[in-house]
């Protein structure tokens, strides 16, 4: 896909970070913009900072099937299949897996799966159909998961999971399309460490899905992503100058620091050997004494 003028682009989490930055190219590329965040605050800035482009600002909860439906019916009304989705809202939360609670999986699962499972399950009909009716239309899912799609990195076992299940619902998706059509591709993006506001997700989490106090692990793992994510060399306007350049290319994976997967090498060679996982921390054994020390003398 490489003509965006007048498409439409559907783009989650568009109130900040990834999302913010990929609805500002595909504005300057002249795309229809339909931004869909949780916050209502920063769709409201963002709706209009894009007021001079044709625009359908919507606030969803993309883990609530009613209102991705509603979503949908919306597009499908105002502009009709859209070109370009990008499924991107996301949190995330940490610790050690067995502290994690009812609330805490409910809350991620559904925000970082289930709003993709939800934007695949209603735009890819649509695209299809509009790929069926015209032999030139193209269309594109990008679907945000995470270098933790592709490692588990340790004490942040729930967004591990999500982020695996993205990883592998999008290769699936990949391969089911290449089944029905040439029209409509799809890719992963699997950032690492990206300033993106997302260590704050907790701001926007439903007052009935809030979490009990936080355990030590907990706070752990928040005060290393905080430092991790802020320490980070890449912003996220280059990694959507990367999501375009994937779909200019009609590339899948999309990885913002390819350097990290030497750790993907050593998972599957764990695999493929059958030995027992590899430290994370065997390159940097300094990190895992630290975290050990911190988790064990609490």
């Amino acid at each position: 896909m490489k003509d965006y003028q007048g498409k439409t682009a559907v783009i989650t989490g568009a109130g900040s970070g990834f999302g913010l930055e990929v609805a500002r190219i595909a504005a300057a590329r002249g795309m229809n913009l339909v931004l869909c965040d949780v916050q209502q605050d920063a769709l409201d800035r963002v709706a209009q900072e894009f007021s001079a482009h044709p625009v359908l600002a919507q606030r969803v909860d993309v883990a609530k099937a009613d209102e991705m439906e509603a979503l949908a019916a919306a597009v499908q009304a105002r502009f009709g299949a859209p070109h370009f989705v990008f499924n991107n809202a996301g949190v995330g939360s940490g610790g050690l897996i067995w502290e994690n609670s009812l609330n805490d999986w409910e809350w991620v699962l559904g925000v970082n799966l289930m709003g993709v499972v939800h934007g695949v399950r209603l735009f890819t009909p649509m695209m299809l159909a509009a790929a069926q009716a015209d032999p030139s239309w193209q269309g594109h899912i990008v679907n945000t998961a995470s270098m933790a799609g592709m490692l588990n990195p340790p004490n942040m076992g729930v967004y591990n999971v999500s982020k695996h299940a993205v990883v592998s619902l999008s290769e699936t998706l990949y391969q089911d399309l290449s089944l029905v059509t040439d029209q409509v591709k799809c890719s992963v993006l699997c950032p690492f460490f990206v300033p993106t506001g997302i260590t704050q997700s907790h701001r926007n989490r439903p007052s009935e899905l809030q979490g009990s106090k936080p355990t030590r692990s907990q706070l752990i793992s928040q005060a290393q992503t905080d430092k991790a994510v802020s320490s980070g060399k890449l912003s996220a306007a280059d990694v959507a100058r990367m999501v375009f350049d994937a779909m200019d290319e009609e590339r899948f994976y999309i990885f913002s620091h390819p350097q990290a997967l030497q750790g993907v090498q050593t998972r599957l060679e764990d695999v493929m050997q059958g030995r027992n996982p590899t430290d994370p921390f065997k390159d940097r054994p300094e990190i895992g004494a630290g975290l050990r020390k911190a988790l064990r003398d609490a």
